[in-house]
Parts: C-alpha cells; sequence; structure tokens
C-alpha cells in the first residue's frame, strides 16, 4: 500500500499576519478611506459640527429678518397714517406717549400680560 504524498502532506494555513480578525487593517485603501473620512468628518474647517451650528445660526437670521420686515412693514403703515390724519395723530400721541389734554386725567392701567413677562 503506497500512500500519496498529496494525502500525507498537512494543510497549509492561512494566517493573517498575526492580526486575527483585524486582518482588513492590511488594506490600505481602507485605511485611507476612513482617515479621509474621520478627517472630513471631524478635523477639517467644515467639520460636521461647524455645517451644523452655521445652518442654526442661519435659521434664527432668517426668522429674525422676517420678523423685523413684518415690524418695517407695520411702521410704513403706521407713519403713512400719520402722515394723512390728525385724528392718528392723536391717538398715537395718547398711547405711545401718555398725552393728555388741558381737562383730562390720565389713568394708566398696567397690561397683565405685561406684568407677567417682567
Amino acid at each position: 500500500m503506497e500512500q500519496n504524498s498529496e494525502n500525507t502532506a498537512a494543510p497549509k494555513l492561512r494566517t493573517n499576519g498575526g492580526l486575527g480578525r483585524l486582518g482588513f487593517l492590511k488594506n490600505k485603501y481602507l485605511l485611507a478611506g476612513s482617515f479621509f473620512l474621520v478627517w472630513m468628518l471631524f478635523f477639517d474647517p467644515k467639520d460636521i459640527g461647524t455645517v451644523m451650528s452655521k445652518k442654526s445660526k442661519y435659521n434664527a437670521l432668517k426668522e429674525s429678518e422676517l420678523q423685523l420686515s413684518k415690524q418695517i412693514s407695520e411702521t410704513k403703515q403706521e407713519l403713512g397714517q400719520l402722515k394723512n390724519s390728525a385724528q392718528t395723530i392723536e391717538k398715537y400721541a395718547r398711547e405711545k406717549y401718555l398725552m393728555k389734554k388741558d381737562n383730562e386725567d390720565l389713568f394708566i392701567v398696567p397690561d397683565e400680560k405685561a406684568a407677567n413677562n417682567q
């Protein structure tokens, strides 16, 4: 009985260079891609945190712009009314500057909303 030399040879084991489960670390493309991804996410001047904070600031400024443009349009409308009517001027002076006529008494009643906010 002859034994075949192929059958008696010990099977060769594949090794990962002693890395075991970390064999993927030998792949230079994966390492370069991972390094690039980490760099872009955390260390780049346009990283995720900076972009998100700038976006939130941009949204806050947009809201402020809308509020101010609404306030400007209301002020322009009020100015147009003040230019055209003496009654509107008198009403405005009484409400905003608490002015009164000589024969009047003025009573100031505070708003509940204004008192609660302070």
